[in-house]
C-alpha cells in the first residue's frame, strides 16, 4: 500500500466564486479520483498488464490459487515452487497469418509457512487453472471441547 500526503491546494485565486465552480474539496476530490485510477490500474486487461488476476481463496484443509487462462493450451503453462514462491507463467499465440504474436503472462505468488510444497496439484480445465495448496497439518484449525466443571 502507498501512502499520500494530502496538501490543501495554495492556488489563490481573486476571480469571484460564482464565476469558477471550485471548491474547498476539490483537491480532495482530485486526489481521491488519482487514488482510484491508481487501484484500478492494477486491474487493467492481461493483454495491456502482461499479468493475469488470480483468485486466492481457503477452507480447513486447503489453500487455492484459480487463474482463468482462455485460449491457452494446457502444455503453454508452466508452474514452478522454488523458495516459498509460486510462479504461474502461461503463453499463447495472438494474430493469424504469417507472424502470429506469442504472448506471455507471469504472476508470483508468496506461498505461507502452511503449504505443503511437496504435495501441490494443480488442474486444468475449461480455461481454468486450479492450484491446490495442502496445509501443513498443524496450520489445521482443531476443534477445541470446552467442558462444564
Amino acid at each position: 500500500m502507498r501512502l499520500v500526503r494530502y496538501t490543501y491546494p495554495s492556488q489563490r485565486t481573486f476571480a469571484p466564486a460564482s464565476a469558477f465552480s471550485r471548491t474547498p474539496w476539490l483537491g480532495l476530490e482530485n486526489e481521491i479520483a488519482r487514488l482510484f485510477d491508481s487501484a484500478v490500474a492494477d486491474t487493467a486487461p492481461a493483454r495491456f498488464s502482461g499479468s493475469f488476476p488470480v483468485d486466492v481463496y481457503q477452507d480447513k484443509e486447503n489453500a487455492y490459487v484459480r487463474a482463468e487462462l482462455p485460449g491457452v493450451n494446457r502444455d503453454a503453462i508452466n508452474l514452478e515452487v522454488s523458495d516459498g514462491v509460486l510462479t504461474l507463467e502461461a503463453s499463447r499465440k495472438q494474430g493469424e497469418g504469417e507472424s502470429p504474436e506469442t504472448v506471455t503472462f507471469k504472476r508470483t505468488l508468496n506461498l505461507s509457512d502452511e503449504v505443503q510444497g511437496d504435495q501441490i496439484r494443480a488442474t486444468y480445465e475449461n480455461g481454468v487453472l486450479t492450484v491446490t495448496l495442502p496445509r501443513k497439518e498443524a496450520a489445521k484449525p482443531k476443534k477445541i471441547n470446552i467442558q462444564v466443571g
